[in-house]
């Protein structure tokens, strides 16, 4: 995500934070906190999704000219089987979804989806 776009995201929390204050003139300290985490859960599982999607790991294989990850198993090269998308659930709650390449050892059989 570029440095616009997460302005204009955070920007947008902001005010929907001040919209939502203004629906619930009543809300208390806590109330407003949970809101405010809630929507900043968002913008983290955006940034973790970003930053995790910038791993060099994410693709490998012939084609990228990328050398393949080892098998921690027996550490012999793993064959690619194409891009696969996992989704996983991050401290805060939110889902992230990681696109990466997904590979198996020839020898052992280990399936590897690298979470660097």
């Amino acid at each position: 995500m570029q440095c616009e776009e997460w302005l204009s995201k955070s920007e947008k929390i902001l005010t929907d934070v001040k919209e939502w204050r203004k629906a619930h003139p009543k809300a208390t300290f806590v109330e407003i906190e949970d809101e405010v985490h809630r929507r900043m859960m968002q913008l983290e599982a955006q940034l973790l999704q970003d930053a995790a999607q910038e791993s060099s790991s994410r693709a490998w294989g012939k084609d990228m000219g990328e050398e393949a990850p080892r098998c921690s198993r027996c550490q012999a090269p793993l064959q690619a089987r194409g891009q696969h998308a996992r989704t996983v659930q991050g401290n805060g709650g939110e889902s992230v979804t990681l696109l990466r390449t997904y590979g198996t050892c020839p020898h052992c059989g280990e399936s590897f989806f690298p979470p660097r």
